[in-house]
């Protein structure tokens, strides 16, 4: 028998690992289904990106048997018309991708289809795109096995054993990046090998050497292979994380996209996509090919036309009101007259919708000369500079924008004046002990038109009026008569985000007192109707959470949970970014009480990272993280969070955090058997008292029962102590696994069960997350957590050990 090979360097290059003279590993989840194909006599189809192994498998799978070895850009139809055979004749028709016609295409899928059916014929197909369309009806009509991609992909044992082969042994901690780097593909991994074997050292040079050489095989054995209107196009989408049809057109120009990315689908799996809400279809390059392509848009295309591109994607991004990617495209093109006008137009937003933090590296690099040019820049600058506990700062530029009022007049001064009025209010440094008359002074000033208010937000997106965009904890004391004597002055000076404020205000502050259950629910009622004709969504947000606290402390976790999950639907359509992260963070509270650990545990993949820094707007999602933390018997990363929470409580006068975060504190304390929780918990109680806050204390239920119990606390009020022991002890016996320390083995979530199920179908992670409906990231942790529980190191192991386990 013949058989008829390609170049044998460029094979060997493309394959990755083999040669007859080098070393090869054989992946065996590959493995394991080439084999079952062979047993069933099916037509196998594999594929994968360039260099991730496909040839080098089939040819050591294949060993020294005959067989016919094709590729599908020399192909000759006619060297597919083979006579009957006693023996068992193996075909193989590499690089599919390189069929461009559909005249090529339809030749050769009538051959195939006829080999397919053949008894006396083993049928092996390789490419390097998922089953493309146009061999999908053979597909369908002949059961094929597919290899995909990550069946390739060599484990962390399978890549130590290849390094082996070399006399390689790599330390843990540089495997580690080996591993990070190469991601088990074939072609990066012998690239490593043959540097370390060399005796070249691991270090920052050596990795962006080997980067550049693993870009320098795609340029020169994938790209140059396409035509040059579908590398312009990869080219200049590639400045781009991901994009959608419609960013793709505004970058390049084009009116051809949708056939664009149908030619780039069908070259290889070198882009991924997701589906968005409304159907609409999100694409990622994968990162070497972005990378790569990148390095060639720096090297063919000439500044200005480099810069032409980061404009235009620039504009789309502002249009779409992506306020952080416009800046990132406009400061690639350098463009800093758009930079300077995003930063003034995102300062006239609150901060609960504006992105002050996110975008804080622009506005604290520009020079001071830029932001004196504009009153809403300096106001930006007070407010990011609070939020960054930057307090002296904060003030600086405070008083540098009343030095400009004075020296301004007419609509300049008007303007400036307004900006001050909502600095006294919304600064979180300067509490709210000063704001009724400052509240009364703005609505003078507005009712004379002696000055215009940016947008505000009690609530900064939080669900709570009482602890939200400001701590009004002394004003719940008097909240009734507050309520009377400035709730239209209130409603005027905050517009819509007045609307419900009054009634929603007050039926929080009685909630948290252990009021009347049918007066809270009455005044909620009403807030919520008022901030749905003509409010704003923050304030209905409040209203679901009083509600599901109330369900919550009668017993009815489960209607908690419907009311918030209703709201989202709502929040999804209408709400910031920001509402929608609390709102998902109060939903995993009610999780925590109905005993649903997992849903706690896979959250965590998607909460902020203190580690990396302190972000004063998440406040509520890090008081949620805490309870995970205490969840999973992560103390002393409790610990750590409290304390940075309790600072940030003491420098803007936060009362209620600072009573949460001692109570969570002295609970943390106490499991870890450390006597300071007695004095944590006192100080919490005592304040708490002076407020007349029970909920504050009992909502905690078995978390903090038999603390209550062996407290030597005295109180001043009797009645107080009753209700707070009363409440507790009765959420405690609803809820007696809330907080109840667990292991991360305790259980798989659906979506944990999920996400298994599609990798063992060969799904990648963004793939997987499109599927289901998740965040990148979301999947990420699902890994990490499902790795841990299954006790294994890879996605291959787990699985394997999933199936041993029979949970897929």
């Amino acid at each position: 028998m013949r058989i008829k090979m390609k170049e044998k360097n460029e094979k060997h290059i493309e394959s990755g690992l083999q040669t007859e003279e080098e070393f090869y590993i054989r992946p065996r989840i590959a493995n394991k289904k080439m084999r079952s194909a062979q047993s069933l006599f099916q037509t196998v189809y594999l594929y994968g990106i360039s260099g991730c192994g496909k040839t080098a498998f089939i040819r050591d799978f294949l060993g020294k048997r005959h067989y016919h070895y094709y590729s599908a850009e020399q192909l000759n139809e006619a060297e597919l018309d083979f006579a009957l055979s006693e023996k068992q004749l193996i075909v193989v028709i590499d690089d599919l991708q390189q069929l461009r016609t559909d005249e090529l295409r339809e030749t050769l899928i009538k051959k195939i289809e006829v080999l397919a059916r053949r008894q006396d014929v083993w049928l092996i197909l390789s490419g390097r795109s998922r089953m493309p369309s146009w061999l999908l009806s053979v597909y369908y009509r002949r059961v094929f096995t597919v290899i995909e991609e990550e069946d390739f992909v060599l484990s962390e044992t399978e890549m130590t054993n290849y390094l082996n082969l070399w006399g390689v042994t790599l330390a843990e901690e540089d495997f580690s990046k080996v591993a990070g780097l190469t991601k088990g593909i074939g072609i990066v991994l012998r690239l490593l090998a043959l540097e370390l074997s060399a005796g070249r050292p691991f270090d920052t040079n050596h990795i962006e050497r080997m980067r550049n050489d693993f870009w320098d095989y795609l340029e020169s054995h994938v790209y140059d292979q396409w035509e040059m209107e579908i590398q312009e196009f990869l080219i200049q989408v590639s400045i781009v994380e991901e994009f959608d049809q419609h960013l793709a057109e505004m970058i390049t120009g084009r009116s051809d996209v949708e056939r664009m990315i149908s030619i780039a689908e069908q070259l290889g799996n070198f882009m991924m996509f997701k589906e968005a809400i409304g159907g609409k279809r999100i694409y990622e390059i994968r990162l070497a090919v972005r990378h790569s392509m990148r390095r060639r848009l720096l090297r063919t295309y000439q500044k200005e036309r480099r810069e032409r591109l980061y404009y235009n994607a620039g504009l789309y991004y502002e249009l779409e009101g992506d306020t952080p990617n416009a800046l990132k495209m406009y400061e690639a093109c350098q463009d800093t007259e758009r930079i300077a006008g995003l930063l003034i137009s995102n300062a006239r937003k609150n901060p609960a919708s504006g992105h002050y933090y996110e975008l804080r590296q622009y506005y604290l690099s520009l020079p001071e000369e830029k932001i004196r040019e504009s009153i809403e820049l300096m106001a930006g600058m007070s407010m990011l500079q609070s939020m960054l506990l930057n307090i002296e700062e904060s003030e600086r530029w405070y008083e540098e924008l009343k030095r400009m009022e004075g020296t301004l007049s007419g609509s300049t001064k008007k303007a400036a004046k307004g900006q001050l009025v909502y600095l006294d209010i919304g600064l979180p440094q300067r509490g709210s002990s000063a704001l009724i008359d400052i509240l009364k002074n703005a609505c003078t000033l507005l009712m004379n038109r002696n000055i215009s208010l940016p947008e505000f937000s009690v609530t900064s997106s939080l669900p709570s009026m009482l602890n939200g965009g400001k701590d009004f904890c002394e004003w719940s004391r008097r909240d009734r008569e507050l309520a009377n004597s400035i709730g239209k002055i209130l409603e005027l000076t905050l517009g819509k985000y007045g609307k419900g404020l009054l009634n929603l205000a007050v039926a929080e502050s009685s909630l948290e007192k252990g009021e009347d259950s049918y007066e809270i629910v009455n005044l909620t009622n009403k807030g919520m109707m008022q901030a749905q004709a003509g409010g704003k969504i923050e304030q209905c947000f409040v209203a679901a959470g009083i509600f599901a606290w109330l369900h919550i402390l009668n017993d009815h976790a489960e209607d908690a949970r419907e009311i918030l999950q209703n709201f989202h639907q709502k929040a999804e359509k209408e709400g910031s970014a920001k509402l929608i992260s609390n709102l998902e963070a109060l939903q995993i509270r009610i999780s925590l009480y109905q005993g649903k650990t997992a849903e706690a545990l896979e959250w965590m993949g998607l909460a902020p990272k203190e580690e990396l820094e302190f972000a004063t707007m998440e406040r509520f999602r890090y008081l949620t993280k805490v309870r995970v933390y205490l969840l999973m018997g992560r103390y002393e990363k409790a610990v750590n969070l409290l304390q940075r929470i309790l600072y940030y409580a003491d420098v803007m006068h936060r009362t209620y955090i600072t009573m949460e975060a001692r109570l969570l504190l002295a609970i943390t304390q106490y499991r870890m058997g450390d006597g300071k929780w007695e004095e944590n918990l006192q100080k919490a109680l005592t304040q708490a008292e002076s407020y007349h806050f029970v909920r504050l204390i009992s909502r905690e239920g078995a978390a903090v029962n038999r603390m209550l119990k062996e407290t030597t606390w005295k109180c001043k009020n009797p009645s107080y102590l009753k209700a707070v022991l009363t409440e507790t002890e009765k959420i405690a016996l609803a809820y007696p696994g809330y907080l109840k320390q667990v292991t991360e083995e305790a259980s798989f979530s659906e979506n944990a069960l999920k996400i298994l199920k599609l990798q063992a179908e060969g799904l990648s992670t963004t793939e997987i997350a499109g599927e289901l409906g998740l965040k990148v990231e979301n999947v990420k942790y699902h890994n990490k957590q499902n790795f841990k529980k299954l006790g294994v190191n890879s996605k291959t192991a787990a699985v394997t050990e999933a199936r041993k386990r029979k949970l897929i």
